[in-house]
């Protein structure tokens, strides 16, 4: 039985699991519909059914994912069946003719009257907050669109930092924010407690896909969260959180539902799993990192902007920390050849420069306040070592 929470200020009832649309469309390229085979299609249109079964009325997509809004206003029209909530999310413009452009074309793509949630789509920048917010910028479109109701709320999503995101939320301009936070990156508590005490929905993005490929568990993640599968531990560990709303979760295949539907099935059981298997999280990585070092690890690390090279020291020893504590290689392996590559979605850079353009001891100036600088260093030396040969690039370009 699917739960569902008011969604901030937005007063949508919101299922507490909502369909990601980045995961079932048939290419990030943008295709005409003729290069979809009924097979593709077909796929789109199970997984709404399914979805709609369950009480998933929500369907979340973006203007750069690809065929997504494409096939999904294909499988509206065809089936004449739309979910209560739509939401799209266009990405902020300089220009406001373009980003209006951007709106329409989405609303087209969907076939639907309205837009019921839009979000402006990668607030990760300052630039990017004023292009949003300035007079005459993204937001006063969307407020003369919503005036002739073709779009419902507005939000934003972000990657961005989280002094960013309270800054954003602070303007009290927006009615719901999509944001990071699960079990093993839980730096954006803070703006969720902002979030509720201005009334903002919350909406976790990809919970098991950046919440530590979760989807692929190590055997040492399965064997800490025991009894419950990592996706399941994750869903419940976001969702015992009563300010947070809905988790995205990206369906690929039919199959994808099941284990989200199992955590939603124990939501009322949270408080007899989730503190005892977090206690056992946590002693691991004490007994794996050591108690100084789980305790003072991310202290007085630069950011990247005033590193060296923009090396991302808190985002390096982070994963070098998932690596030894819950054995995540493939997760590390990904995120760290991202990093130089992720623009402002994942910004700074790997360790690659290190020993090559970057010495140890430009790094040492910059660590100086940190309790073990040389471990810092050592542990950027190991991640070059084991991931430093291949890059890769963002699924979306954009």
């Amino acid at each position: 039985m699917m739960e569902y929470r008011r969604f901030g200020r937005t007063n949508l009832k919101i299922p507490v699991l909502s369909l990601g649309g980045m995961r079932f469309q048939k290419s990030w390229d943008q295709l005409d519909f003729a290069d979809i085979s009924n097979e593709e299609q077909n796929k789109v249109e199970n997984i709404l059914n399914l979805a709609s079964k369950y009480g998933i009325n929500h369907v979340e997509t973006a203007k750069y994912y690809g065929t997504s809004e494409f096939q999904l206003g294909m499988c509206f029209e065809n089936t004449k069946k739309i979910p209560n909530i739509i939401q799209t999310k266009i990405p902020p413009n300089s220009d406001p003719k373009i980003f209006e452009r951007d709106v329409m074309t989405s609303i087209e793509k969907l076939k639907v009257k309205k837009i019921d949630l839009l979000a402006i789509h990668g607030i990760n920048t300052d630039e990017h907050l004023h292009q949003a917010i300035r007079d005459g910028g993204c937001i006063d479109i969307l407020r003369s669109l919503q005036k002739v109701n073709l779009i419902g709320s507005i939000g934003f999503s972000t990657h961005g930092t989280s002094l960013l995101i309270e800054k954003a939320i602070s303007t009290n301009l927006f009615d719901y924010v999509n944001l990071h936070w699960y079990f093993i990156n839980q730096e954006n508590t803070r703006v969720i407690n902002l979030a509720n005490k201005h009334d903002v929905g919350v909406f976790i993005i990809s919970p098991t896909d950046k919440g530590g490929h979760l989807h692929t568990p190590s055997i040492k993640m399965l064997e800490l969260s025991s009894p419950l599968h990592p996706i399941v531990f994750n869903d419940l560990f976001c969702l015992r959180n009563k300010n947070v709303h809905t988790l995205s979760v990206g369906i690929s295949k039919e199959a994808d539902f099941d284990l989200h539907l199992e955590a939603v099935s124990l939501l009322s059981e949270s408080e007899h799993y989730i503190p005892k298997i977090i206690n056992r999280l946590r002693q691991e990585s004490i007994n794996t990192l050591g108690l100084e070092w789980h305790q003072n690890w991310n202290r007085n690390l630069p950011t990247w902007e005033y590193t060296p090279g923009n090396i991302n020291i808190p985002v390096l020893l982070w994963l070098s920390n998932l690596i030894d504590w819950l054995d995540m290689e493939g997760f590390a392996r990904s995120r760290y050849q991202l990093l130089g590559n992720g623009s402002h979605w994942f910004p700074g850079c790997n360790a690659n420069l290190l020993d090559v353009e970057v010495s140890e001891g430009q790094l040492l100036k910059v660590l100086e306040n940190h309790i073990n600088p040389q471990k810092v260093i050592k542990k950027m030396r190991i991640l070059k070592e084991k991931f430093g040969e291949t890059v890769i690039q963002r699924l979306s370009k954009n």
